[in-house]
């Protein structure tokens, strides 16, 4: 294994066991995801994705096969608090401030006042919410509210980023806005970033890898380099480069077999 290398999987598949009878949901999945790396999974509905991303979370538990995160077995990652993960939708505590939410991790942890006040004040900085500390979830938009959850998700300081589809219920607009800003978060924190997602200019926007699956049981149908600057605008969208490696994702989808939206 490379010593950069975060996480490493080994022929990981996951069956779980229904009244209907077994349903393969990860087969024979294989993936090294390097120090530094963004790397998205994107796939049909249904094909994995999150799966794969809650076993590296240890919220499931494969059938057979291996994961390492940093050399530990996903339990040990989680209870050295290797990872912060962010949900689809923000999960904060409507009866909380935004400053208290994102201090929530690290109330539970045990850090000091004076820690705390100082982490959230840097987390708000990093997600550009300077001076929404003492406003209420209701008071946000969703866009701000996920930003808050990015902000807790890092506010113990964990290597790795696990994201599940964090804009997906966002408009075009604020999205491309999001994704902006995650790019300048992620080489500002030098994270490694698992990131879930369905669209695919999102995918290739954001990624220096870019994991194609397909259907279930989930197998990886093709991983896509991406060697975009870091330092990257939307603009780059309009690119041949950009549109060469959208159109060989949109390939290995639908070779993958069909890619539903």
């Amino acid at each position: 294994m490379s010593s950069s290398r975060v996480i490493d999987i080994n022929d990981l598949s996951l069956t779980f066991e229904t009244n209907d009878g077994p349903v393969h949901a990860l087969s024979n999945v294989s993936l090294g995801i390097e120090k530094g790396d963004f790397v998205s999974l994107i796939g049909p509905s249904g094909c994995g994705k999150t799966t794969l991303l809650r076993v590296i979370a240890d919220l499931e538990h494969p059938s057979s096969g291996t994961l390492s995160i940093n050399g530990m077995t996903p339990e040990q990652a989680r209870l050295k608090r290797a990872y912060g993960y962010v949900f689809q939708a923000p999960a904060l505590y409507p009866w909380r401030t935004i400053g208290k939410n994102i201090a929530l991790p690290l109330e539970i942890m045990g850090f000091s006042k004076e820690e705390r006040a100082s982490r959230v004040k840097r987390g708000l900085d990093l997600v550009n919410l300077t001076g929404f500390e003492n406003k209420f979830p209701w008071q946000l938009s969703g866009g701000m509210q996920q930003r808050a959850s990015i902000a807790r998700a890092l506010s113990f300081d964990p290597d790795l980023l696990l994201m599940d589809e964090p804009f997906g219920a966002l408009d075009e607009i604020v999205r491309d806005k999001l994704n902006e800003q995650l790019l300048r978060l992620w080489e500002k924190t030098q994270k490694t970033v698992v990131f879930v997602t369905h669209s695919i200019p999102e995918a290739v926007f954001l990624s220096t890898k870019i994991v194609v699956m397909s259907p279930r049981p989930g197998k990886i149908h093709d991983i896509i380099e991406c060697n975009f600057p870091r330092d990257r605008t939307l603009d780059i969208r309009e690119t041949p480069e950009f549109l060469d490696v959208a159109n060989r994702v949109r390939q290995g989808l639908r070779e993958g077999h069909s890619y539903v939206d």
